[in-house]
């Protein structure tokens, strides 16, 4: 398998998403205290990150087929389960079949979790409920290509893309406007909210969207990209103002109406400007490499699986030898741990599926370089 070319932007902000998800987590599930300050109590937005770059990476791979004829979708879907699936799986196992990995908490019922519907009508507090984000975008994984390619099938084909983008922000404008009333938290939140609001797809698709967006841009509007990626920094400044008013505003309000309402694609146009300076080859963003954020980026999903769990189960073990969640020791030796089962988990089960994937199933950008442009795969102004 030939490793594919990184992009250190890129590999910055999937670390810092699986970073914040980490820091809340730990809050969480650890400490029951915002140990990191501000980012354990905004943590939660490394999942709208990673939702924004998935956007992106998804919406590229299918946009680009398309541009270039070629886009097949069982190809597609085989790929993408062979990525997803192997390790999800086997940490799914370990929850089913270990008792002491486990723990007290009650699962919902088992075909949820095989069949990626565990976010509808979550309640917190369920076995391994972190997994409601992967069903989110496992969802969207299965409904975008074919969308894709229904609107490609039509006159006009770009122009219904981008009304079916601005349809997407205002269905879950209105749709989370509408839970809110039926809702209304009280400031501090309760798990109805959750249960209706924040697990559910219907209400949080925008950062996904965000993605897919910017992916179209690129794809099929070449002259107005290369016009924005020539000002990458200023995107990067942007994106970071941007984010950081969404996040500051969760951070006061984060059950209040009007934030539920608008914070989700607020955050999304902040994340996806972010990620228009990390694809800018002259921003700082993209040209600055991080040390270790391409491995903790490779390792992310994995890390992602594991982390919560293995730092409740570490918690009263490391207690005995007079290190809590809140000491340097007790916190580095998570941090470490949970890197290490990343990458275990990485290697052991991802990097061969990963090979089998490589092997048997080609990719649609192979196909696109073999295949002459069909016209039903071209998008029309």
């Amino acid at each position: 398998m030939k490793p594919s070319p990184r992009i250190h932007g890129l590999d910055t902000l999937r670390a810092l998403a699986i970073v914040l998800v980490f820091m809340n987590h730990y809050m969480i599930f650890v400490s029951h205290k915002p140990t990191f300050g501000f980012f354990s109590e905004i943590g939660w937005a490394g999942v709208d990150l990673f939702f924004a770059l998935s956007g992106y990476l998804i919406g590229n791979q299918i946009f680009g087929s398309l541009r270039r004829g070629g886009f097949s979708l069982k190809n597609f879907y085989a790929r993408r389960l062979l990525r997803t699936l192997p390790n999800y799986y086997v940490v799914l196992a370990l929850y089913a079949f270990w008792p002491y990995f486990a723990g007290a908490a009650q699962p919902a019922p088992w075909w949820k979790y095989f069949s990626f519907t565990l976010n509808f009508q979550l309640i917190p507090g369920t076995l391994f409920s972190h997994a409601w984000s992967l069903c989110v975008e496992e969802q969207f994984y299965m409904l975008l290509p074919a969308l894709a390619l229904l609107i490609a099938s039509w006159r006009r084909s770009l122009a219904w893309a981008w009304i079916a983008i601005l349809a997407s922000f205002a269905a879950g404008m209105l749709m989370r406007s509408w839970l809110w009333q039926q809702v209304q938290p009280p400031p501090d939140g309760s798990a109805a909210f959750y249960t209706s609001i924040y697990y559910s797809t219907l209400c949080r698709f925008d950062e996904l969207v965000a993605g897919v967006a910017l992916a179209l841009l690129k794809n099929f509007h070449r002259p107005l990209w290369e016009r924005c990626t020539a000002y990458g920094n200023w995107t990067l400044a942007a994106g970071l103002l941007i984010s950081v008013l969404a996040l500051n505003e969760f951070h006061d309000d984060h059950y209040g109406q009007a934030i539920t309402v608008a914070g989700y694609p607020l955050l999304g146009l902040g994340f996806s400007l972010l990620l228009l300076s990390a694809l800018s080859p002259a921003s700082w963003l993209c040209r600055l490499r991080v040390p270790g954020a391409s491995a903790i980026a490779i390792w992310s999903y994995a890390i992602y699986l594991t982390h919560k769990q293995l730092c409740i189960l570490l918690k009263p073990e490391l207690l005995k030898h007079g290190m809590g969640p809140e000491s340097a020791g007790g916190i580095a030796i998570m941090l470490l741990a949970s890197g290490l089962a990343g990458w275990l988990l990485y290697l052991l089960v991802e990097t061969p599926f990963m090979k089998l994937r490589e092997r048997y199933v080609p990719s649609n950008e192979a196909g696109a370089r073999a295949a002459r442009p069909a016209p039903a795969a071209e998008w029309q102004v």
